[in-house]
């Protein structure tokens, strides 16, 4: 049975870009879905057909059990949508932006009134709530356009790289709603350039580049892709990286890749923190004085470059012009 949110097939094209290449996803109720990748990977133009902002060239989209297409207007109903920029009056107060809100979805005024009240603490927003939104942070606007997109308590979210732009500590702060929504059953698909966010968010991780879904799984199943564990070690002197070698050549089990210019050696292993000691009484032995050896495990962004063969996190001024009037944010 098909997800909460379930593609398949998915293709739009703008000119000659193609944003969507046959696009297939499946989000199971009550959990969070990484769509991972860069610039003009095609992550938005997902978002857009998903929520009815786009209609597809072809394939298939149901969300909530709605297929999008036949009926987008129920779909909306039963969607929260948070995109890449704060959509917010800013010249009404935060209060007066939920209540808006609210009301546009038909709520009475009494209901729509204690909605933004129950949001605006919840959001941590209370003490500015009849302040006017220009007047807010990026990150305070950030957590008013989520509390927007939660006024009806959707059962389906979808985060259009919701973090863009924030500094750490209101980037954990949105981390913990998101996480607290999720505990309380939303099913949500977030987007996102961030690789530590979709390591710490996500359940499973889509990774999507140039329009196609080149890979999908867990975390720790993407990293497996990549290989297991290695040792790096760094020599004092670039004459000790030849026992060094050998050493790690002996106990590792593949290539030792060196780099000279910086005295490091790595190897990929098998056995941790056993093989780790081993490694440093072997080098010991040797006479091999170290200045920093580590136990390495694969991160994301070994997973992303060894897919793409390029790092996630491209900035928007890598992207090329645009072309046959499409704009940079319509090919994303």
């Amino acid at each position: 049975m098909p997800g909460a949110i379930y593609a398949e097939g998915l293709v739009k094209t703008f000119g000659d870009v193609r944003a969507l290449d046959g696009v297939d996803l499946d989000v199971p109720e009550g959990t969070v879905l990484g769509l991972l990748g860069p610039n003009g990977a095609g992550k938005t133009t997902a978002v857009r057909v998903l929520t009815t902002l786009l209609r597809p060239d072809s394939g298939k989209a149901v969300v909530a059990g709605i297929d999008v297409l036949k009926q987008p207007n129920e779909v909306r109903r039963s969607i929260g949508l948070s995109g890449q920029f704060a959509a917010v009056d800013e010249y009404l107060t935060g209060r007066e932006n939920l209540r808006m809100v609210g009301q546009l979805y038909q709520m009475s005024g009494r209901d729509a009134k204690r909605r933004a009240i129950e949001l605006l603490e919840r959001f941590h927003l209370a003490d500015a709530a009849d302040r006017p939104a220009k007047t807010y942070s990026g990150g305070m606007r950030r957590r008013l356009d989520l509390a927007a997109a939660l006024v009806v308590s959707p059962p389906v979210m979808f985060m259009d790289e919701p973090t863009t732009g924030l500094d750490p500590r209101n980037r954990q702060e949105l981390w913990e709603v998101i996480e607290e929504l999720v505990a309380g059953g939303t099913t949500l698909l977030l987007t996102t350039q961030y690789l530590e966010e979709a390591d710490h968010l996500a359940h499973d991780i889509c990774v999507i580049d140039h329009g196609k879904v080149i890979a999908r799984g867990t975390s720790d199943q993407l990293k497996a892709r990549t290989g297991g564990e290695r040792v790096e070690v760094v020599v004092h002197q670039r004459d000790q990286i030849t026992p060094a070698s050998e050493v790690l050549t002996a106990l590792g089990k593949g290539a030792v890749a060196i780099a000279e210019h910086t005295r490091k050696l790595t190897v990929p292993v098998d056995g941790g923190a056993k093989l780790l000691a081993e490694v440093i009484r072997d080098l010991d032995a040797r006479g091999v004085e170290i200045d920093d050896i580590g136990l390495r495990r694969p991160t994301l962004d070994d997973v992303f470059i060894s897919l793409t063969g390029h790092a996630a996190e491209v900035p928007a001024e890598a992207e090329p012009d645009s072309a046959a009037g499409i704009t940079k944010e319509a090919r994303k």
